[in-house]
């Protein structure tokens, strides 16, 4: 056969031929059904033209029955902050804060509530007080569902003695020191 297809080859029957043996077609036949084709070309038109009127009417009813109130803008009210937690901007700043807070309040004199004159004083004078005077015994001791037997508190790792601002004591030596043992208590980021 050779590379013209509307030219038989030497010794080959029905060389040339379209499909049906009919000499000069030079192509398939039956690939493309174009009256089906059309057909269905005409049928998804006439789909589309009938969604597209019926939309037309069902928005039209939509539009003639229900109210709409007027949308709410972004600028109607005011911006509420989410629920807490709420991320800390600045965690550290505030860390800091918090605890020079807690240290001024274990190491100075200060009104806790002035109407029933209670007082805090510093740790260390209270701690002197406890062993000068004692600690307060109770006249009966509790017995039976009363009498709780209370382990004591444990740490795990013991690392965590001083709480979230142990870092800040300056027992640990220098800021870089503090710092390090705060990411590595994964106090701080």
């Amino acid at each position: 056969m050779s590379m013209e297809t509307n030219r038989p080859a030497h010794g080959v029957p029905g060389a040339g031929h379209g499909p049906g043996g009919d000499p000069g077609a030079g192509y398939e036949k039956r690939d493309a059904n174009i009256p089906d084709l059309l057909k269905f070309g005409f049928w998804m038109a006439v789909v589309i033209a009938v969604t597209m009127v019926s939309m037309k009417f069902t928005f039209g009813y939509l539009d003639r029955t229900q109210t709409v109130q007027a949308p709410a803008t972004t600028f109607t009210t005011q911006r509420e902050l989410p629920p807490s937690p709420r991320l800390q901007v600045a965690a550290r700043q505030e860390l800091k804060d918090y605890c020079a807070d807690q240290e001024k309040e274990l190491n100075t004199y200060g009104w806790v509530d002035q109407r029933l004159k209670v007082v805090h004083i510093p740790v260390d004078k209270a701690m002197d007080m406890v062993l000068k005077n004692g600690l307060p015994v109770r006249a009966n001791a509790p017995t039976g569902a009363a009498a709780v037997s209370v382990p004591p508190p444990m740490v795990a790792g013991g690392a965590d003695l001083g709480g979230p601002c142990a870092y800040a004591s300056g027992e640990g030596g220098d800021d870089a020191s503090a710092g390090g043992k705060a990411a590595e208590l994964g106090r701080m980021p």
